[in-house]
């Protein structure tokens, strides 16, 4: 699947053009645009005509049906789609049938559309009857094998809407076979391939197609590496001036969160072609995710002059309303696009986001709901669903949507903290701790994994198992958003340490506490509770040492030199006592205080070696 196709820029060019060629005969517009697209980058490819591109232009047309053809794609081209059905309906060629077949198609699409009186439905049960006659038709020419390439499209494209998509894929990989130029076919397979090991067994073209296909489908299944791998040798091979390359790239480095390579490679775009709308509200979505006010104000400006009623501006010009925080504004922009396109994913998941800044779950619900019917691989959607089913305290059904969107999003730590949270409102605290735990060897984005596995650790009274993580928490205190938290962390480092005799270790932790005002108080008991048993452990020492030199002196053995090693008088264990409580109050002012930290330890180590020395020696 990864093998790399030798590709000549003479050959795609040529393919390239007898596509457009195509396409344009059939009234597939979008199809036609995109091969347009990648023609225009390889416009340094120089191709002497043959004239076979012309000679395609009447091609697939009967002459006595060609002044049918005509009018009717005259009617399709304004979309009079019941006129151009009407005057192909005896034609028998392959364009002007093919034409006649999706004239109809789009009359019964534009009508449902038309009808929908509320735009919050996507799928209705109506497709069934609306498609019903012309799905015969189709399926009878298909056991017949009367189906050309273009006509297998719309085959795939009505049985993809019923939702037989097992089939679906079936006719749209045979649609591929039969015409590879055909972009429609391998765009509207793509959603259905399920993972990477699907993608294998598809029984492909070896077609220079193939690469550009394998490439898009990678990064809709966030495999984002291996797609960037692909465009980026496509980059190298010729193709580095076709827009949807690097569009492509762009949108994988944001899937990576490298959202400033991704603005980087968005504003080269935006020079390049500066009134191209596609993909505009991806870019927007970066600029949001930078804080970026200036540039979205001057995008969503640029947006509305280009076209004001495109859904793409809709969607630039809500999310500008959106940084401002006028959610309802915001709603109201991502509501026309939906008008204009109830199919436009970006807006139904932006809306979700909008009602739930204003606490309106429901509509947000019913909007993620709509997002996941238009690509049910929308993770924001499915992780949107289960913050909002949080919100209404119903686990169970987060824990639906938070599994579904780890599943498509598995090395995300954000998708792993939300199901280990809910695991634990759910009293699963073993899987919780997999969960945060994941997260954390994912890298965690948020910075939260270890915070939620060392407390859950401590809830199960397992503190042990909860300090290392506490210690790799506070590590780097900078990178911690949540201060809160932190001092949590601190105190509870502190405690652990006071209780297991480590005072030095829990001076400094408490000492940490100072500067935080919430923990301020807690700190200053802890330092006096360290204070006191350090003082008690010192007189201990202290006795230890006054009653070893008289029970001593009875013992025949004991030399001079013993007891000049074991002899310390009080005043100077008092003096080194003195220095390792000096030591403490050093770590606040010190910027050092590591530092002096082992030092103390140093010292204390010294003194009970000293001490131990002695009382071998006495015995």
């Amino acid at each position: 699947m990864n093998e790399t196709l030798s590709i000549n820029l003479k050959d795609v060019k040529q393919d390239l053009l007898l596509g457009i060629i195509e396409c344009n005969k059939r009234g597939l517009v979008q199809s036609a645009k995109w091969l347009s697209e990648l023609n225009h980058g390889l416009s340094d490819v120089s191709l002497k005509h043959t004239g076979k591109s012309f000679e395609n232009l009447h091609s697939g047309i009967a002459s006595e049906e060609y002044d049918d053809y005509v009018l009717a794609k005259s009617y399709f081209d304004v979309r009079e789609y019941d006129r151009s059905a009407y005057f192909t309906r005896n034609c028998s060629s392959t364009v002007p049938r093919f034409l006649h077949m999706y004239a109809t198609y789009m009359s019964k699409e534009k009508k449902r559309l038309d009808n929908m009186s509320d735009n919050s439905i996507v799928n209705s049960n109506s497709h069934v009857k609306d498609f019903s006659e012309l799905l015969a038709t189709l399926r009878a020419d298909h056991g017949q094998k009367k189906l050309d390439g273009y006509c297998l499209w719309l085959y795939g494209v009505i049985l993809k809407k019923l939702d037989l998509n097992q089939m679906a894929v079936q006719i749209f990989v045979d649609a591929i076979n039969a015409e590879p130029t055909m972009w429609g076919s391998w765009l509207e397979l793509a959603p259905l391939v399920t993972d990477k090991n699907m993608l294998q067994n598809l029984k492909l073209p070896n077609h220079w197609m193939k690469q550009i296909f394998i490439g898009y489908t990678y990064i809709e299944l966030f495999l984002n590496d291996e797609g960037i791998k692909i465009f980026e040798h496509l980059q190298t091979t010729g193709f580095g001036k076709c827009i949807f390359i690097p569009t492509q790239l762009a949108i994988a480095f944001s899937n990576k969160r490298d959202v400033d390579k991704s603005i980087e490679i968005f504003r080269h775009l935006h020079e390049v072609d500066p009134y191209r709308l596609d993909n505009l509200d991806s870019y927007s979505n970066l600029l949001f995710v930078k804080d970026m006010k200036t540039e979205m104000a001057h995008l969503a400006h640029k947006a509305v002059d280009i076209n004001k009623y495109s859904p793409e501006t809709c969607c630039v010009v809500g999310n500008y309303y959106s940084i401002r925080a006028d959610h309802h504004k915001a709603v109201v922009y991502f509501q026309r696009a939906l008008k204009l396109n109830p199919r436009y994913l970006s807006a139904w998941t932006l809306m979700g986001h909008e009602f739930m800044e204003m606490k309106n779950t429901n509509a947000a619900i019913q909007s993620y709901r709509q997002a996941v019917e238009v690509n049910r691989r929308d993770f924001r959607a499915w992780y949107g669903l289960g913050q909002a089913y949080e919100i209404l305290k119903m686990p169970f059904y987060s824990l639906h949507y938070y599994k579904a969107a780890q599943q498509l999003r598995p090395y995300d730590s954000r998708m792993l903290v939300a199901l280990g949270e809910t695991y634990e409102k759910l009293d699963k605290s073993d899987n919780a701790l997999k969960c945060y735990q994941k997260a954390y060897n994912v890298g965690d984005i948020e910075g939260v994994a270890l915070y939620n596995l060392a407390r859950l650790y401590e809830k199960r009274d397992e503190i042990e198992k909860a300090i290392p993580a506490l210690l790799r928490f506070c590590s780097d205190e900078k990178a911690v958003a949540d201060k809160s938290s932190l001092c949590h962390a601190y105190m509870t480092l502190g405690n652990f340490y006071e209780k297991n005799d480590q005072f030095d270790k829990a001076s400094h932790f408490a000492y940490k506490c100072l500067e935080h005002e919430e923990t301020k108080r807690e700190a200053e008991a802890l330092l006096k509770t360290i204070a006191n048993k350090r003082s008690q452990k010192a007189a201990a020492t202290l006795a230890a040492s006054a009653k070893e030199p008289s029970s001593s002196t009875g013992k025949e053995n004991t030399t001079d030199m013993d007891l000049e090693e074991v002899e310390m008088d009080e005043s100077n264990v008092g003096r080194m006592v003195d220095m390792v409580m000096a030591q403490d109050d050093m770590l606040v002012e010190n910027d050092e205080p590591e530092f002096q930290l082992e030092q103390a330890v140093d010292d204390i180590s010294s003194l009970s070696i000293i001490m131990e020395h002695g009382s071998e020696e006495n015995e």
